[in-house]
């Protein structure tokens, strides 16, 4: 009796089933699971020191309590202290110099944006983080931002979560490969909880490391088990529900495109400004001959004078986003709080404060959202209906400009402000807006594609000589006379003499491959007069020969010059290892994959 169909596919996904390696999927799972756990604890612990520091620092020292997003409520009431605005003047200063002592004298590479710290760890150091950083990171950013100093919250979480899944991997022993996608994992967590949106999380923890629109295939996963642990985690001891709270806008109007294309061009322009600005501040503080302890001290004054002046640009920001979603802070207000966070931001970090740069990026481009959108709707009230709909996009469409990450940028925004009808617009701005700016980013730590990153040259260069066969280098195959076995040494020695030849294969009667030696072989014969003629080259040539066919890539070609370290490998049918074809030379496979490399980065260019 024949097994029907439906047997056979029940025994082919048994027969899957079975070779499954649920122990090895089973132990990973726990793996990504643990540096949910850490990651989510570690955004509760931040967190509550930062509603901590405002509420003892902003609040209890200066009477200043911005409102905070719809989604977050304040764990300690507010105090009866009056509105100081002179205190806003030196509170930022003292929190650099507190945050410069502890940074510059214990962990160094706390300093600045975390999560360009993550990146640079994910391709260029093996996936190692220093164990002290995550906690350096999360002490220094909770006093510099709740003092004051301009900056976002994902920074110390994605370094709490990639500095533990650093440490998990190297105490289990694990490659550096490995250690890696944990790290990359860690990054997705930290920030898709602290943000309240674990889906963006994991793809931007794929997407952020390439400045390309590539993503990082195999971390979106692991990413993905983290986020969700930790944001779980988070939203357990915080309450659930996205960040903000919005009206559910639409879009209906095709005509409304034309707006949105004029609001992705102000963003790509707004972010190329806050980059250069950004990274000019960055550079002059370098420049500075003083001790980088009391570098942020400088950067936090400069903050303070700003803030004294404009209060809203200074700490998170956040809920001043949720009064422009609600259409109640005018153009000149949403103007002076994007332009004033831009320089807020640039001095705090940029002068080696520590914070994240994607907090106060999407305050800006809510901002310059709430710009366009309210000029729009009094120019063309039927078509830009609701304001507050561009505050959305903005957020997405100025983030994609300045990090390289069109697509996580939209996801974040969407699942930040729970509002999924704008992803059309969303889609458009953030695509024109990253195609402008696509020269620039705040992470300066990304590689341009996967060719390009550290993490992947080895990878890479097996699988380009995988792809390239012996075939494709025919025209490098050189001709070569073959010698005859029976030929006395005598003889050769008046051919040698005429030849350029370095390997020579010898021949039988039927003028097939038999043997080959080459120009050092025969060093023992070469001054022996006395046995020149009783010597034949069947006598020197050696019958092990390496050979390769037209079908073989170069990866295995080049595998096979070293063995021997020989520099040339007789090329001989596919059908008949005696047939020789020609001689092929190490030098010319090497120069040869050198050239196609840098033909597919040109064309990653184009």
């Amino acid at each position: 009796m024949t097994e029907s169909g439906s047997e056979k596919g029940i025994a082919r996904i048994l027969r899957r089933v079975s070779s499954f390696d649920f122990a090895h999927a089973g132990r990973w799972t726990v793996y990504f699971v643990l540096i949910g756990i850490i990651a989510g604890l570690g955004a509760i612990a931040f967190h509550f020191l930062c509603e901590l520091g405002s509420h003892y620092f902003l609040d209890t020292l200066a009477g200043y309590r911005p409102m905070p997003p719809a989604g977050e409520h304040p764990i300690l009431g507010h105090t009866a202290t009056p509105f100081r605005r002179w205190v806003l003047l030196i509170l930022p200063a003292l929190g650099g110099l507190v945050c410069g002592f502890i940074v510059y004298t214990f962990s160094p590479e706390a300093e600045g944006d975390g999560a360009d710290a993550a990146i640079d760890a994910y391709h260029r150091k093996g996936g190692f983080i220093r164990g002290r950083v995550p906690f350096i990171k999360t002490l220094t950013s909770a006093i510099t931002l709740t003092t004051g100093g301009s900056g976002g919250r994902e920074g110390p979480i994605a370094q709490i979560g990639a500095g533990f899944g650093s440490f998990l991997g190297a105490r289990l022993n694990l490659s550096v490969r490995e250690r890696r996608i944990m790290v990359a994992a860690g990054i997705g967590a930290g920030v898709g909880s602290i943000f309240r949106a674990p889906l963006a999380g994991a793809l931007f923890a794929a997407e952020v490391l390439y400045s390309d629109p590539e993503f990082e295939s195999e971390v979106i996963i692991p990413a993905g088990i983290s986020s969700v642990i930790a944001y779980c985690l988070f939203c357990l001891v915080f309450g659930w529900g996205s960040l903000y709270q919005a009206d559910d806008f639409l879009f209906r109007n095709p005509l409304e495109l034309g707006p949105y294309v004029v609001l992705a061009l102000i963003l790509a322009a707004s972010g190329i400004f806050f980059i250069k600005c950004f990274f000019g501040l960055t550079r002059l503080f370098r420049s500075f001959k003083i001790p980088n302890h009391i570098k942020p001290a400088i950067g936090g004054l400069c903050t303070g004078i700003i803030g004294f002046f404009l209060p809203q640009t200074l700490s998170f920001g956040y809920g001043f986003v949720q009064q422009a979603l609600d259409n109640q802070l005018t153009v000149p207000f949403l103007l002076a709080l994007a332009i004033g966070k831009v320089v807020t931001t640039s001095f705090t970090i940029g002068s080696g404060g520590s914070g994240g740069v994607f907090g106060p990026s999407i305050v800006i481009g809510g901002a310059m959202g709430g710009v366009v959108g309210n000029v729009f709707h009094q120019l063309m009230p039927s078509v830009a209906t609701a304001p507050g709909a561009y505050v959305i996009v903005g957020m997405a469409g100025f983030f994609a400009a300045v990090s390289n990450t069109p697509i996580s940028s939209i996801i974040f925004v969407s699942e930040m402000t729970n509002s999924y009808h704008l992803l059309l617009p969303s889609l458009l701005v953030c695509s024109v807006a990253y195609l402008a700016s696509r020269r620039w980013s705040l992470y300066i730590k990304q590689a341009k594609s996967r060719i390009d990153s550290p993490a992947h040259a080895g990878e890479f260069f097996v699988d380009i000589l995988q792809a390239i066969h012996v075939r494709d280098l025919m025209p490098l195959v050189k001709k070569v006379e073959l010698i005859p076995q029976d030929m006395s040494f005598r003889e050769f020695k008046t051919y040698f003499s005429e030849t350029k030849q370095h390997y020579f294969p010898v021949m039988d009667h039927e003028k097939r491959l038999v043997g080959i030696f080459s120009s050092t072989d025969i060093r023992a014969v070469l001054f022996s007069s006395d046995i020149e003629n009783l010597v034949v080259m069947k006598d020197i040539a050696t019958s092990d020969i390496i050979v390769t066919t037209p079908s073989e890539d170069l990866n295995s070609v080049l595998q096979k010059f070293t063995v021997k370290n020989i520099d040339s490998l007789p090329v001989v049918s596919d059908t008949d290892s005696g047939v020789l074809i020609g001689m092929i030379n190490r030098r010319e496979v090497i120069s040869f994959y050198n050239q196609r490399l840098l033909e597919m980065k040109h064309q990653a260019m184009a």
